[in-house]
């Protein structure tokens, strides 16, 4: 039977963008009158993320405290805990081995910073992206055994380096691996492997599987102190404070675009305050690059300072990153953080070539549920950039397959999913077919290697096994809009109330407000493709709106072009515009819809 629809909002069963509109959580029409209804838009706000009545005020203020769970409860965390704290009472080289991504980067330097803590400082490992892919090598782990490192931890990476951790095991090299990526049946061989993703877990780990590795990480951190306080260690010195790490463990969440719901959202809320100290000399070197004059929020965490540290590991030196967040030196970090936003420059140009030509081929797969694009000499380095752009554009999962990356002619492919569809589950899977060398990741986003010959049975595996999960994530499209109302009240303070029910982002989703009836005054085209408005309402407020990269799209085309006179609701997030000489409250649009 089905299940019946509700009403949509303002009657809109087909907007401009081609889909419904419907209230996210309880009809919240509120026309100009907002003022004195701060905190019910609060708590409807957090009511229709999923939060519990009689659990609304521990998600108000969201304190590590209220969030965080016993580390022990994860499997192997004790173990790894105490080899951890082993290493450091007996004076150990350890290495920490971490992907070349921001997760891998952050997580990499949040263990560096807690040794250098513990009196100890620790090397750090991170593998050059074209010349050694994905994960921990096995000649890598035993030729950091024979430099001297006796504990090695494995960071974002490890869950399926089966080969290479039995190589480390042969040679006498202790590994402990720390992910977050899906794992398969049979674990590789480790002196602990914790990953709440393990198919394994207690209920109470695997309810924290939305986890980033840098949030396993800060765990390991927590069980680590309380392992050494237990053994005396901090008998006769100070023991040191976590929370200044909490900074690490938000950027390397949210680049990871990992759920903020939970303890995510957590240590996110906590990182942001920290970050706004600029303790870490890196991170406000980084900040400073990125040419923030205020502190970050959580948006600039996924779309300035994360792709900065990434460049390094894509397009440049893997190291980059950890270094930067590991210096204690001042003119070394304003040096790297110039580097890496050249890097990302870089990057840009090359990812736009590779998009463009991927998006080439996206006419000849139009009815495939799951877009597989391949070419020859894309780079490795922004193919799941390119993979999350499309996925956008398309509205259906994405893979971008480099063809020709190594002598053998093998493909490196990046994919980025849609909610309700496990991209990592399906690549596992295939890769237990047969159609790939190798392959993993999570739900929301997924790396392997194929040969070059197989990229195309892959497509047409992933089409068929997905086809049915993908049609039903797609079929109840619509836009989910938290509230309405008039011009006129849409003010910074509104922003600021709807800002207070974050940090927003993967599983909590900033607020869609509807906006109207209006009238568009003005509509143009500023930078390269984004539509620029200015909106009047019938009760004689106006405002400004932009839809980015929405030119070309038949939203763009009808603000442009088919607008004229007529009266609109407008759609999207709203921000605070601080370019004027007082603030304004401003639209990003995200759909419109006719009104009359």
């Amino acid at each position: 039977m089905a299940t019946q629809q509700p009403p949509a909002v303002f009657g809109v069963e087909r907007s401009l963008a081609g889909q419904a509109w419907r209230w996210r959580g309880g009809n919240m029409d509120l026309g100009s009158g907002v003022d004195g209804l701060e905190n019910d838009i609060v708590t409807q706000l957090l009511l229709a993320r999923g939060v519990a009545r009689d659990d609304l005020e521990r998600h108000r203020n969201p304190t590590l405290r209220a969030f965080l769970p016993d580390p022990s409860g994860f499997r192997d965390m004790d173990i790894a805990a105490e080899r951890l704290a082993q290493a450091v009472l007996s004076g150990e080289t350890v290495t920490i081995y971490g992907d070349y991504d921001v997760d891998g980067a952050t997580s990499a330097a949040l263990l560096v910073r807690l040794l250098r803590m513990l009196g100890q400082e620790a090397r750090y490992y991170i593998p050059d992206r074209l010349l050694e892919g994905y994960g921990p090598s096995g000649e890598a782990l035993v030729r950091l055994g024979q430099e001297g490192s006796s504990l090695v931890v494995t960071v974002d990476c490890g869950a399926m380096a089966h080969d290479a951790l039995a190589q480390a095991h042969a040679a006498g090299v202790d590994v402990v691996v720390i992910d977050h990526h899906k794992c398969s049946h049979d674990l590789p061989i480790a002196t602990a492997l914790v990953n709440p993703n393990r198919l394994d877990e207690s209920d109470l780990a695997a309810a924290h599987g939305h986890l980033a590795a840098v949030g396993v990480a800060f765990l390991l951190a927590v069980a680590t102190l309380r392992t050494l306080r237990a053994r005396g260690f901090f008998a006769q010195r100070p023991e040191p404070g976590l929370f200044g790490l909490l900074d690490l463990v938000a950027l390397g969440t949210v680049a990871d675009v990992a759920a903020l719901h939970g303890l995510n959202r957590a240590m996110v809320a906590q990182g942001l305050k920290v970050m706004a100290k600029r303790e870490n000399i890196g991170m406000a070197a980084l900040i400073d690059a990125s040419r923030l004059t205020r502190a970050p929020t959580c948006s600039d965490l996924g779309f300035a300072l994360g792709p900065r540290i990434n460049a390094g590991g894509r397009v440049g030196e893997s190291t980059l990153g950890v270094r930067l967040l590991t210096t204690e030196d001042p003119d070394e970090a304003r040096a790297i953080a110039a580097q890496l936003s050249q890097l990302n420059e870089e990057r840009r140009a090359i990812e736009a070539a590779v998009q463009e030509a991927a998006e080439a081929q996206l006419d000849r797969q139009h009815n495939r549920a799951v877009m597989v694009l391949a070419g020859r000499g894309w780079h490795p380095g922004v193919i799941g950039i390119v993979a999350g752009r499309i996925k956008e554009k398309t509205g259906k999962p994405t893979v971008v397959i480099a063809l020709d990356t190594d002598e053998a002619g093998h493909g490196k492919g990046s994919g980025r999913s849609i909610a309700g569809v496990d991209l990592g589950a399906a690549i596992i899977a295939a890769r237990e077919h047969g159609l790939l060398i190798a392959g993993g990741g999570h739900a929301m986003a997924a790396g392997l290697t194929v040969a070059q010959d197989m990229w195309g049975p892959l497509a047409d595996w992933l089409d068929e096994r997905l086809g049915a999960v993908v049609a039903r994530a797609t079929g109840d499209r619509a836009m989910l809009l938290d509230l309405a109302l008039a011009p006129g009240g849409l003010t910074p303070q509104l922003v600021e109330t709807l800002e207070s029910a974050g940090p927003f982002g993967m599983g909590w989703p900033g607020p869609r407000v509807a906006v109207g009836p209006v009238r568009l005054v003005k509509a143009d085209i500023v930078g390269k493709d984004h539509v620029r408005l200015i909106a009047s309402g019938l009760d004689g407020a106006s405002f400004k709106a932009i839809a980015f990269r929405a030119v070309e799209s038949d939203l763009g085309q009808a603000l442009l072009h088919g607008s004229q006179g007529r009266k609109l609701w407008l759609a999207g997030r709203v921000k605070i515009d601080d370019w004027a000489n007082r603030p304004q409250a401003e639209l990003h649009l995200e759909d419109a819809a006719w009104a009359d």
